[in-house]
C-alpha cells in the first residue's frame, strides 16, 4: 500500500483542515464495516467513479453515489467496498472546519454521502476529473488544496468554543459539564454542536468513547472487558457490550480489525456473531 498523507501548506487552511491523504495499493474485493469516528471527510475514489455503501439483511440493498463525495459524520457504522480504496485521495477535516466550505448545516450530512456537484455546482462536478489529470500523488494533493482554497468562504472564522468542548468530551467529560464550564446554555450547545461537528453533542461522546474503548482492545494483550467498562465510565460489561452492538452494529468479542490494522475497518465476514 502506498500512502502520502500531508499537512495543508496554505496558512488559510490549517484552522479547518487536518490532513490530505492519498492512497493506491492492490486491495482485494470485500465488504467492511467502517465503525464511526464522528469526523467529517471529502473522499474522491480515483480507481472509478462511484462509491457504494451497503445496507439491510446480508447487504443485499446498495446505495450508489458519484466518486466525488463529503462524508458526513458518522454516529453508526456502515459497509463499504473495499474496492474503494484501492486508489482515492481524501481530506480529513478538523471539527467543525468543514463548515468553512460548505454552506449546508453539517447536521444535513449526518451518516450520509453528498455528491460534491450538488454542494459546489460545477466545481464538484469536475473535481475528480482535475484530480485523474493530475500526474504525481503530490500534485494530486495540491490540486486538492487549491479546490478547497477556492471554496474557503473569505469571512469564516472557527468557532473555538466547539473544538475545546469536542476535546473536553474526548477526555470523558460530561456533556453538562462542558455545559457548565463554557457557560451556555444546554439548548444553545446543542445547536452549535449540531451545527459545527454534526453529531449532538451526546452521541458524540458515545462515539468517541467508542474511539477510546478501540484503542484499550488493540493495546492490550487480552480483553478484559469489566475492567474496560470500568475504566471508560459505562455502567457495567452489559453496558459496554449493548452501546458497543448499537453504534459498530458486531459485539466487542467478534471485533477483528482487517488486515491492514486500521482498527475502524472490520471485514464483514469477520463481524458474525
Amino acid at each position: 500500500m502506498f500512502t502520502v498523507a500531508t499537512r495543508p501548506r496554505s496558512p488559510a487552511l490549517a484552522p479547518f483542515v487536518a490532513s490530505l491523504h492519498y492512497q493506491e495499493g492492490d486491495i482485494p474485493s470485500a465488504l467492511e464495516h467502517v465503525l464511526p469516528t464522528g469526523r467529517t471527510h471529502l473522499l474522491v475514489n480515483l480507481y472509478e467513479d462511484e462509491f457504494r455503501t451497503y445496507s439491510g439483511p446480508d447487504c443485499a440493498a446498495i446505495h450508489r453515489t458519484y466518486g466525488a463525495v463529503l462524508g458526513g459524520p458518522r454516529s453508526r457504522s456502515t459497509v463499504i467496498d473495499t474496492r474503494e480504496q484501492r486508489c482515492f485521495v481524501s481530506v480529513d477535516f478538523k471539527l467543525g472546519g468543514s463548515v468553512a466550505f460548505f454552506a449546508s448545516p453539517l447536521s444535513e450530512a449526518r451518516d450520509q454521502l453528498f455528491e460534491i456537484d450538488q454542494l459546489w455546482g460545477r466545481d464538484g462536478a469536475v473535481l475528480r476529473e482535475r484530480l485523474l489529470e493530475a500526474r504525481t500523488p503530490r500534485a494530486k494533493l495540491q490540486v486538492l488544496e487549491t479546490v478547497l482554497l477556492e471554496h474557503l468562504a473569505p469571512s469564516q472564522q472557527s468557532d473555538l468554543a466547539i473544538p475545546l468542548a469536542a476535546c473536553a468530551l474526548e477526555r470523558g467529560i460530561s456533556v453538562s459539564e462542558v455545559t457548565s464550564r463554557l457557560g451556555m446554555l444546554p439548548k444553545t450547545f446543542v445547536r452549535r454542536f449540531r451545527q459545527h461537528v454534526g453529531l449532538a453533542p451526546k452521541r458524540f461522546s458515545r462515539v468517541r468513547r467508542l474511539q477510546r474503548v478501540l484503542r484499550s482492545m488493540s493495546a492490550a494483550n487480552s480483553v478484559d472487558w469489566a475492567a474496560i467498562a470500568a475504566e471508560h465510565g459505562y455502567t457495567d460489561q452489559a453496558h459496554l457490550i449493548h452501546d458497543f452492538r448499537a453504534l459498530t452494529g458486531i459485539v466487542p468479542s467478534a471485533y477483528r480489525p482487517s488486515p491492514g490494522g486500521e482498527r475502524n475497518h472490520v471485514l464483514l465476514a469477520a463481524s458474525a456473531g
